[in-house]
């Protein structure tokens, strides 16, 4: 089979909006030149899209023109190598999905032990938030959580008192044992994101949980979240004003 009929029928398979690279068609080392030249043909005749350099996507095509591929997609590189997971979805990225927000934003932020200069791909500004706890799967919906706690003064279009009744609702859902595991998780944090998350679950009377998050804070300091009072009962004991 010519290398543009495999490329053709690979393609073929691809889900979708599937973000790919060279490296996704098997091929002997010394035909990659190749294989770049064909995609890049494909493109022109725009049966493919280019999402940055070396990186292509299977358009979805509607009647008001081609899908973008999904942020996950778009960053999948970022968020895995070799199968171990060393980043996540997080800050502007997981705002509107977390229902804390209507806003979908163009910056797509990922949280990762070791951090990176931003970049672009296509429309998106790539960037990237330091993480201290150890990245795992299981973990992941529980950072975001608490990543949007830190930065609930930075979340587009809502209140503070908004977001903390959405907070709220979110850690309503949560198994004990989760909820364990995010107090665990939350002591890597800043003092402002343990006072807020002991206060919304105070407020939810998960009290019995809360001691870790108070004793690490110091008596002294207040944490400035205009209209969390208005969602939050147990502000005065949190130091948030």
């Amino acid at each position: 089979m010519k290398i543009t009929d495999n490329i053709s029928y690979t393609i073929d398979r691809f889900p979708k909006g599937y973000v790919f690279t060279y490296a996704d068609f098997k091929t002997e080392v010394n035909k990659k030149e190749a294989v770049i030249k064909a995609l890049n043909r494909m493109v022109e005749s725009r049966k493919i899209a280019k999402l940055a350099k070396g990186k292509y996507y299977k358009p979805e095509s509607t009647p008001f023109g081609n899908l973008q591929p999904s942020q996950a997609q778009v960053v999948k590189d970022l968020l895995e190598d070799n199968g171990k997971i060393t980043g996540y979805l997080t800050g502007y990225s997981m705002y509107n999905q977390l229902g804390l927000t209507t806003q979908v934003s163009n910056t797509i932020q990922i949280g990762k032990n070791e951090v990176r200069p931003n970049l672009k791909r296509e429309r998106y500004t790539i960037s990237f938030l330091k993480q201290k706890n150890t990245i795992t799967k299981e973990h992941i919906p529980l950072l975001q959580i608490l990543d949007a706690m830190r930065y609930i003064k930075k979340i587009p279009d809502t209140s503070i008192e908004s977001s903390c009744r959405r907070f709220l609702a979110i850690l309503k859902t949560l198994s004990e044992k989760d909820t364990s595991s995010l107090i665990r998780l939350a002591l890597k944090y800043p003092p402002a994101t343990r006072a807020l998350l002991g206060g919304l679950l105070e407020q939810l009377q998960r009290n019995n949980l809360t001691g870790p998050l108070l004793k690490s804070l110091n008596p002294i300091t207040k944490y400035k979240l205009p209209g969390a009072a208005k969602a939050i009962s147990t502000t005065e004991k949190w130091h948030i004003v």
